[in-house]
């Protein structure tokens, strides 16, 4: 019989890879080894210099669930703050210390280890199971989840449903499952106008006060009061520059960055052409030109309550015993590119220690995150 990891050591074995994004470091090597031994059918998936893993268990086309997650990790910063070296996955009193304990290898040796005890303990279940896990979440994320799906698309590999294993839990382990995530975009903004003397205004067009107007604009009232599953957006200028050292002297260009966080009630459409046209009526009035450039690193998305919501959230108040607020709190998360595959939840760990000097994970808790998806592989499969 294969022996199943114990999710715990799996983790403290992939903390001592050093997969600080992008290097691979050994963790997806590790990962392949474990789940090639217990019958996945694994492939790498590398693009662009990005390592990727993706692993099946069963037949392909198959009813199909899914995980995702990530074994790269942030820097960890100046070893010598680290109580214990921070990729050495030393154990003590219950703990695992390293980088990426909590954010996110111990997230993915749970799932592998599930996975692994589902297929191997039960009766062959009717179905797949799909383990997606790329090394570039913590990077820029073009070439990590992304072309897991692009290659799954053109190999005609599809998950009916998927769990991302991000730390989802405030404080406690049960508290919250993510069911969506806002959007993400932000706009560099950048004021033209024409430079002059101070005390000659009427030479010159400010910048600064065109753009200034347009900020006031934007910050003066919420951009929504919220909707049914999502608290209101949020517009953050984030910084306001215009390079000017001398104080007699009106500047040319004026530049600011917003960053805004938006529910389901907009598109990053719909708020690009909103602030479009806002900087052009200013404009207009003010002789400034704008120049305007939008990243999007994500829409927002939700995956309404129905069976496979209720079916996660059974599970997870059985083993907690807690029930779990339905939440589309936080960041982005590469649920943001599932979501255009499959219905998606983040289910994981207590966030405790992200990215953090001396990031560590209770063991117990990577056990008791192993069960629950078990047992959530199981009352799927049923």
């Amino acid at each position: 019989m294969t022996p199943i990891p114990d999710p715990a050591q799996l983790t403290a074995r992939l903390i001592r890879c050093a997969s600080v994004t992008p290097d691979e470091g050994g963790a997806l090597v590790l990962l392949a080894d474990v789940l090639g031994a217990a019958g996945f059918e694994c492939h790498r998936v590398d693009r662009e210099g990005v390592p990727n893993l993706f692993a099946r268990w069963g037949a392909q086309g198959a009813r199909t669930f899914g995980f995702n997650g990530h074994t790269d990790v942030v820097p960890p910063g100046d070893p010598a703050s680290w109580t214990h070296p921070p990729f050495s996955g030393h154990e003590a009193e219950g703990w695992i210390w390293g980088r990426g304990a909590t954010d996110m290898k111990s997230g993915v040796a749970a799932f592998a280890a599930a996975a692994i005890g589902f297929v191997t303990q039960t009766p062959p279940p009717d179905g797949a199971v799909i383990l997606a896990i790329t090394g570039d979440e913590e990077g820029p994320g073009k070439h990590g989840t992304r072309a897991l799906l692009d290659w799954m698309a053109a190999r005609g590999e599809r998950m009916d449903v998927c769990i991302v294993g991000e730390p989802s839990n405030p404080d406690r382990m049960g508290e919250m499952i993510k069911i969506g995530r806002r959007g993400s975009m932000t706009l560099q903004i950048e004021a033209h106008g024409i430079q002059g003397h101070a005390a000659y205004p009427h030479r010159a067009r400010n910048p600064i006060h065109a753009l200034l107007r347009l900020l006031h604009e934007l910050t003066d009232a919420p951009l929504d009061e919220g909707t049914e599953h999502f608290d209101p957006s949020g517009l953050q200028v984030t910084t306001v520059d215009c390079g000017n050292p001398a104080s007699n002297v009106i500047p040319e260009r004026a530049r600011a960055v917003i960053n805004i966080r938006f529910n389901d009630a907009h598109t990053s459409e719909s708020l690009d052409r909103m602030i479009r046209a806002r900087a052009a009526a200013i404009s207009a009035e003010t002789r400034v030109d704008f120049a305007i450039s939008t990243d999007v690193s994500g829409e927002s998305f939700l995956t309404a309550p129905g069976p496979f919501v209720d079916l996660v959230a059974g599970v997870v108040r059985e083993e907690t015993g807690l029930d779990p607020v339905l939440s589309t709190s936080g960041g982005t998360s590469d649920a943001r590119f599932v979501k255009d595959h499959c219905p998606v939840l983040e289910f994981g760990l207590v966030g405790h220690f992200m990215h953090q000097v001396d990031e560590r994970v209770p063991a117990d808790q990577v056990r008791q995150l192993a069960r629950i998806y078990r047992r959530i592989l199981e009352r799927y499969f049923a």
